[in-house]
C-alpha cells in the first residue's frame, strides 16, 4: 500500500500550534479578517475525524441558511487540502458529510431550529465535538448553554477522545457575552486566542495593501477586522432595538403597520444589503423580519434573490448610500441597475431620493422608532449594533455624521421608510 505522507505545517500554515493541540472543553479564537481561524479550523477537524474513529462532529451557525456557503464550503476546501476527497461522502440535501472508512459524520445545524440540535444522535461513536462559526451572531448566552449542554455522553479514554467545542468569531463589540465568559474570566478549561492577519503567510501584496489602507484611513475597523481586537461601541446611534421573535402574519395584520423594502447596491468591496420590515408610523415601531446581504450580486443575481424571497412585487425603494462610493462602479451604475432590475421582473423597484441632509433627517425620523429584529436578521443585527457617530481623528470629538461603515442595511432601512416619512423627514436638493 501506498501511505503518502502530509507534512501539516506546509498545508495548515503557522500561527496555530496552541489552537492545535489544545484538549480542553472550549477553544475560543476571535480574529481579524483573513486570520486562517476558520480555515485552520476546518482542517483540524478533517484531520482528527480521520484520526479518531469513534468522533463525530456538529457544525453550527445561528441562521442554518448560512451554513452551506461557509462552513460546509470550507470543509470541503479542508478536504480537498488535504487530498483525502476518495475518503468523504458529501450530501448537500441534507448538508451532511460522511468519513467512508468508519460512517463517521459531520452534522449542521442551526440555532433557529433549536429542536434540530438537542436531538442529534450519531450512528456511530460520539458527538464529542462542535463548531460555532461566526459565534458572535449568537446574542443569548442562554442558546449558547443550550448547545453546550447537547455535547454529552461518556467517551472512551482509551481512546484518546475528548469533548470540545470551537468557536471562531470576529470581534465587533466588546459587550458581547463572548469577552465576560471566555477572555475575562480565567478558566483551565478554556483557551481563549486573539489571532490576525499577520499570522497569514499566504497573503498576497494586494492584500497587505488593502490592510494598510485600512490602518491609515480606517482605524476604528482596522483595530478588529485588521487586529482582531474587541470593538469598543461608544455613540451607538440606534439604541432603542432589541432581537426579538414576533409573527410576520400577525403583525401584518395590526392596523396601521404597512410592509417595507429598502436596497442598498454593492458589488465586491461592500455587499448589496436588502432591508425588508414592517412599520407602524402612528406607534412609532419597526419590525425587521428578512434581509438579503451578499458581496458580488449581478443585477441578475439580485433579481433571481429578491424572487427567491418572494418580494418580487414590493414597492423597493434603491440607491447606492455611501458617500465614498460615489463615482465608483455601483454608484455609476445604479440608474442603469434599477432599470435592469425592472426590465428582469422587479416591478416596484423605484430610486431612492437623496440630496443634502436627507442621511441625517432619515436617521433622526428612525430614532423616535423601537425597532425589534427577527434573531435570523444576524447582519442586520451586527450593524445596528455597531452603527456609530463619527468621531474626528485628532481631537475624538463626536461628528454629526455616522461612520462610513456597517452601514448598507442601515441605507437600505432609510430608503425603505422614506415613503412613510411625514413632515420635514427628509431634506434634498
Amino acid at each position: 500500500m501506498k501511505i503518502n505522507v502530509l507534512r501539516l505545517p506546509d498545508l495548515v500554515g503557522r500561527g496555530y500550534r496552541e489552537f492545535w493541540h489544545w484538549r480542553g472543553r472550549y477553544r475560543v479564537v476571535k480574529g481579524s479578517r483573513a486570520s486562517k481561524k476558520s480555515k485552520t479550523a476546518a482542517l483540524w477537524f478533517i484531520v482528527n475525524l480521520m484520526k479518531y474513529p469513534e468522533a463525530n462532529l456538529l457544525v453550527v451557525r445561528k441562521v442554518f441558511r448560512t451554513l452551506k456557503d461557509s462552513c460546509f464550503t470550507e470543509l470541503k476546501w479542508a478536504i480537498g487540502r488535504l487530498g483525502v476527497g476518495a475518503f468523504w461522502e458529501i450530501k448537500e440535501s441534507p448538508l451532511e458529510m460522511t468519513y467512508r472508512p468508519t460512517g463517521q459524520k459531520i452534522y449542521f445545524r442551526g440555532l433557529d431550529d433549536p429542536l434540530k440540535i438537542t436531538s442529534v444522535t450519531v450512528e456511530r461513536g460520539a458527538l464529542c465535538w462542535a463548531w460555532v462559526e461566526e459565534a458572535y451572531e449568537i446574542s443569548s448566552e442562554a442558546d449558547f448553554n443550550m448547545l453546550d449542554e447537547s455535547i454529552r455522553g461518556a467517551v472512551s479514554e482509551e481512546s484518546g477522545l475528548f469533548k470540545q467545542i470551537t468557536l471562531t468569531f470576529n470581534p465587533w463589540n466588546e459587550r458581547h457575552w463572548l469577552k465576560a465568559r471566555f477572555f475575562d474570566r480565567p478558566d483551565p478549561d478554556t483557551l481563549a486566542l486573539t489571532t490576525n492577519y499577520t499570522c497569514n503567510e499566504w497573503l498576497d501584496a494586494t492584500d497587505q495593501r488593502l490592510f494598510e489602507q485600512m490602518r491609515l484611513h480606517n482605524p476604528r475597523r482596522y483595530q478588529v477586522a485588521g487586529l482582531g481586537e474587541w470593538g469598543v461601541v461608544e455613540g451607538l446611534i440606534f439604541e432603542n432595538w432589541q432581537e426579538q421573535l414576533f409573527s410576520v402574519d400577525e403583525v401584518r395584520q395590526l392596523p396601521g403597520v404597512r410592509a417595507v423594502f429598502g436596497l442598498d447596491f454593492g458589488y465586491s468591496a461592500d455587499p448589496t444589503a436588502l432591508f425588508c420590515g414592517l412599520v407602524d408610523v402612528a406607534g412609532k415601531q419597526l419590525w425587521v423580519f428578512d434581509e438579503i446581504y451578499q458581496r458580488g450580486m449581478s443585477n441578475e443575481r439580485i433579481a433571481e434573490a429578491v424572487r427567491r424571497a418572494g418580494y418580487a412585487k414590493e414597492r423597493i425603494r434603491a440607491t447606492n448610500g455611501s458617500p465614498a462610493t460615489a463615482g465608483s462602479r455601483t454608484d455609476s451604475a445604479e440608474p442603469k441597475s434599477i432599470d435592469r432590475l425592472r426590465e428582469l421582473g422587479l416591478v416596484h423597484i423605484r430610486k431612492a431620493r437623496k440630496g443634502r441632509g436627507s442621511v441625517n433627517s432619515g436617521i433622526d425620523f428612525l430614532q423616535d422608532f423601537r425597532i425589534l429584529v427577527l434573531p435570523k436578521c444576524v447582519n442586520f443585527l451586527t450593524e445596528i449594533g455597531n452603527y456609530t457617530w463619527a468621531r474626528d481623528s485628532q481631537t475624538g470629538r463626536q461628528l454629526n455624521r455616522p461612520i462610513d461603515d456597517f452601514n448598507h442595511l442601515m441605507d437600505a432601512m432609510r430608503y425603505a421608510v422614506e415613503e412613510v416619512a411625514q413632515g420635514a423627514a427628509f431634506s434634498f436638493e
